[in-house]
């Protein structure tokens, strides 16, 4: 179908798929009147669910990652614990719970016991406004398949998110070590940077929906999904995501290598157990709301919709919305399984140079592309409009990277002219500008330390024969001197 009628719905658009009796996959769709009407015990019964569902998710995403690198490694992986090791996860929380806890004894205590629970709630809250499916009956009561929503209910995510963020620079600050405060800082840091290019991906998607409710959203997706019509926002949005919830190989402020264990060097027990649910349960919310987002939600993919009319209604979407999900994860482990750890220069500068003006111009193509269709613009003529512009785009990009080269093949010939001393250059050709090296000779002086360590020598004193030497003198008493 056109672009033009794929990016059609809004509010008004999706309220009335919501009470239209049109096919069985949109006469179930929920829309913001279907939420605030359940029963106490009904809304006491989804928190339970949501939970439920969340740890499972978590004790699962464990499992599949350790599984998951282990096959790309060509090993076995976990295979004690459960059939083939499926309760590893179990057993790992088991054990954190029984092992010692440790404090340092210049921790601020109220804030280092508040810091694992101000990240792991958050991460909890933030899955409240996801759907897992359309509207259904529960013991005769019919409810949306999702816990609340609201007009802004992608914010909610967003706040949350950011929340979770105090935790982790809040237990850096209360350890009293030097290593976590480094990481607690890089957190901060890493979160603003990588926040925006979250937040820039999706405003493509809030201005094709024309809502930002996220049962509204998956209801606008009922003809092609936004993963496929705003791939780049896609794409940011998966990316930017690994740097949110400090996964690999964004995971600078963890980075073992070069802080021991980050913001949770000084945790351990349940409290270190806080901090791994949180990180998990953050990948299942970021890969929750791709799905929403981009993949349709709890909405069956292409070919099972077309030959399958009950595949969008009943309590099947939950299934296709975990599948999702599970796909979600997969991107984070197969991440971590691939690339090396970036250093922190390259991680910020891919963020603020790379992924920002990116999403900033492609926020600028779409609102083009939105006001020329609102002025009646045909299909075609948006095309190739949208195709000169992304034209002089690439121009642009190729022309400053030939400029980029010849300024550095420039300062390569400089320092090739006066190689500094003890200094070497890369290969002709590499681009690889000189770089300091020791040199070959090396001669370390002693350490001032050890120096004032050395024993004072005192220069001997003259020994005098005890009868006396032809040179001696006599007082008058008759005795040598």
């Amino acid at each position: 179908m056109s672009l033009a009628a794929a990016s059609s719905p809004g509010p008004a658009g999706v309220a009335a798929a919501g009470s239209s009796s049109g096919s069985a996959g949109l006469a179930a769709d929920p829309t913001l009147a279907d939420f605030g009407t359940d029963p106490l015990w009904l809304v006491l019964l989804k928190v339970v669910a949501v939970f439920v569902f969340l740890v499972v998710m978590t004790l699962f995403a464990i499992v599949f990652e350790r599984k998951v690198v282990a096959r790309m490694q060509n090993r076995v992986g976990p295979n004690r614990v459960g059939p083939r090791g499926s309760l590893q996860s179990l057993a790992d929380g088991l054990k954190l719970a029984f092992k010692e806890d440790i404090m340092p004894v210049l921790a601020d205590r109220p804030v280092y016991f508040l810091a694992p629970i101000l990240s792991t709630v958050p991460a909890f809250l933030a899955f409240c406004v996801i759907p897992f499916g359309p509207m259904v009956s529960i013991f005769g009561e019919q409810t949306p398949l999702q816990l609340t929503d609201l007009p802004v209910g992608v914010l909610i995510v967003f706040a949350c998110s950011s929340l979770g963020v105090y935790g982790i620079v809040l237990s850096g600050w209360a350890s009293g070590s030097n290593y976590p405060l480094l990481g607690a800082l890089r957190s901060a840091a890493q979160m603003i940077s990588y926040e925006i290019a979250m937040g820039l991906s999706l405003v493509a998607v809030f201005l094709y929906a024309e809502t930002m409710s996220t049962s509204g959203i998956v209801s606008a997706q009922q003809d092609i999904w936004y993963g496929v019509l705003l791939l780049p926002s896609f794409l940011i949005y998966s990316i930017a995501v690994v740097g949110e919830t400090n996964r690999a190989p964004f995971d600078l402020p963890e980075a073992e290598s070069e802080l021991v264990g980050g913001f949770h060097t000084e945790y351990s027990s349940l409290k270190f157990a806080l901090f791994f649910l949180a990180e998990y349960i953050n990948m299942v919310t970021v890969s929750a709301l791709a799905a929403t987002l981009f993949l349709g939600g709890w909405r069956a993919p292409w070919p099972i919709s077309t030959v399958w009319e009950g595949a969008n209604s009943g309590w099947w979407p939950i299934l296709w919305f975990s599948i999702k999900v599970i796909g979600g994860i997969f991107w984070f482990v197969w991440l971590r399984g691939t690339l090396p750890r970036l250093r922190y220069d390259q991680f910020m500068q891919f963020g603020w140079k790379v992924l920002v003006p990116f999403a900033l111009g492609w926020i600028l193509l779409i609102g083009t592309f939105s006001v020329l269709r609102s002025e009646g613009r045909s299909t075609a003529q948006l095309m190739v409009i949208v195709g000169v512009i992304a034209a002089v785009a690439v121009v642009a990009v190729i022309v400053q990277d030939i400029r980029a080269s010849r300024a550095g093949e420039a300062e390569d010939e400089e320092v090739a002219g006066e190689p500094p001393a003890g200094a070497r250059r890369g290969r002709a050709g590499d681009g690889a500008t000189a770089f300091p090296v020791p040199p070959i000779d090396l001669a370390v002086p002693p350490s001032p330390r050890l120096r004032a360590r050395e024993p004072v020598t005192v220069p001997a004193a003259p020994t005098v024969p005890v009868g006396g030497g032809p040179d001696s003198e006599k007082d008058p008493t008759g005795e040598t001197r």
